[in-house]
């Protein structure tokens, strides 16, 4: 059988240790002087519960500096404004309400992105084509043809990007995959992958504008819709498919990129792709509720992908022919205790040995400083996304679906392929030309 897509993940997992990239001057000094400061300076682009969840964990490193902040939420600007006070011992940060204003601070080396998800990709290619390191919250886009653009932004500034998959830098994880790419597992015959799904809800009733919010700022390049305050809950808005694939992306990224990880299929896809979906019928959550699909490889192990009403156990399941591990956030298990011993591959019985990092806002601050790649970096981000974006299509169509992971596109299906093509933008947003 010929192994070159495994092979060509070994040679790409080698080449991250060494891949250039552009560091700003600001965080290393030029000509190997030192800078006058040693502290990278980080804006951090929507301070959200989980904007505020990423920047506590980058204000836990001494070489970083949190300088800026961006949000249309006034509360979300008050309550980061305190963290970062309690930090520094004053609220010394500027405040931006418009993302292209904070990325042409010439004072910024890297952006911190965690907006909703309809807000992914058209900051982000704005930042990198400013020149800045980009740690991205997944996923990468509400299509694929935004993801390709912030990759092709990526690839020409030679920026660090980290996406947010944090299990990359999980010890269960990492050992999971590892010993599935080690054959200890035996020959791998299948993966499973479980994640939450969707949910339903009534209808949300229209509310007064709060003087709190830019709402028109808010809901950006969607369509406009009725205000209602639970929209800016992540439970609700990553539900609402005006704003989001739903959890077949905002949770299925997760798992599937881990599943990636560890089938040896980082610089690859699936070669066919099926399945089927549940979608509500009424309610203001719209998006997918629950899904039931199959990918299926040239050369590695299919791919099974449900939600977890499917009677699958949260998380990645690698099957070998010869026993299987599970892994999820926090548990690892096997069919044989044996096979859990050794974590951190010291013993010399698994030949591959994986990136390691154990902590994900260190690793992106690590790569800017050193001109590595991060540990999910920007053609893996691609890679991994592209199996929700592969996924979703399947189930919209209903039917079964060739794909050619190197032109990245379904071969002679045209309706297929538009679906690949950017959303619709509102108003005076457009997705930056690369």
């Amino acid at each position: 059988m010929n192994r070159s897509p495994r092979r060509a993940f070994l040679r790409s997992a080698l080449a991250a240790v060494s891949a250039p990239c552009l560091i700003p001057a600001a965080a290393i000094g030029a000509g190997g002087a030192t800078a006058p400061s040693s502290k990278i300076t980080l804006g951090v682009l929507g301070v959200g519960d989980q904007g505020k969840w990423d920047m506590r964990a980058f204000l836990n490193h001494e070489d970083v500096r949190v300088t800026a902040i961006c949000d249309v939420n006034k509360r979300n600007v008050s309550a980061a404004r305190s963290i970062i006070a309690d930090k520094y011992g004053k609220p010394d940060v500027k405040v931006f309400s418009d993302f292209r204003e904070m990325n042409a601070d010439p004072g910024i080396d890297a952006i911190l992105m965690v907006l909703p998800v309809h807000w992914h990709s058209i900051p982000s290619v704005d930042a990198i084509l400013h020149g800045k390191h980009l740690y991205h919250e997944k996923p990468m886009a509400l299509s694929f043809e935004e993801a390709r653009r912030v990759r092709a932004a990526a690839r020409k500034k030679g920026v660090v990007f980290q996406f947010g998959t944090q299990q990359r830098s999980d010890l269960y994880c990492r050992w999971a995959c590892e010993l599935a790419l080690n054959g200890r597992l035996g020959k791998p015959k299948e993966i499973e992958v479980s994640v939450p799904g969707g949910r339903q809800s009534a209808l949300l009733p229209e509310q007064p504008l709060p003087d709190y919010l830019d709402w028109e700022r808010w809901v950006g390049p969607a369509s406009m819709t009725t205000f209602n305050e639970q929209k800016l809950m992540r439970d609700w808005h990553e539900n609402i498919a005006n704003f989001s694939l739903g959890m077949i992306s905002c949770w299925g990224i997760h798992h599937l990129d881990i599943a990636q990880w560890g089938n040896g299929t980082d610089a690859t896809g699936p070669a066919t792709v099926e399945g089927t979906a549940e979608f509500p019928r009424a309610g203001t959550c719209d998006a997918i509720l629950s899904w039931n699909v199959r990918f299926q490889y040239a050369d590695a192990a299919p791919i099974t992908f449900v939600d977890n009403g499917k009677g699958l156990a949260s998380g990645v399941k690698f099957i070998g022919h010869a026993g299987w591990v599970h892994v999820n956030r926090g548990s690892i298990r096997a069919n044989d205790d044996k096979l859990l011993r050794d974590p951190q591959n010291k013993s010399g019985r698994m030949r591959i040995k994986l990136p390691v990092s154990n902590d994900h806002s260190r690793d992106f601050l690590d790569a800017v400083r050193t001109s590595k790649r991060a540990i999910c970096d920007i053609e893996t981000a691609v890679r991994s996304d592209t199996l929700c974006q592969l996924a979703y299509i399947a189930v919209k169509l209903g039917r079964k679906l060739r794909w050619d992971p190197k032109a990245e596109q379904f071969p002679d299906d045209p309706e297929a392929n538009r679906l690949l093509a950017a959303r619709s933008i509102r108003g005076p947003w457009m997705l930056p030309e690369v």
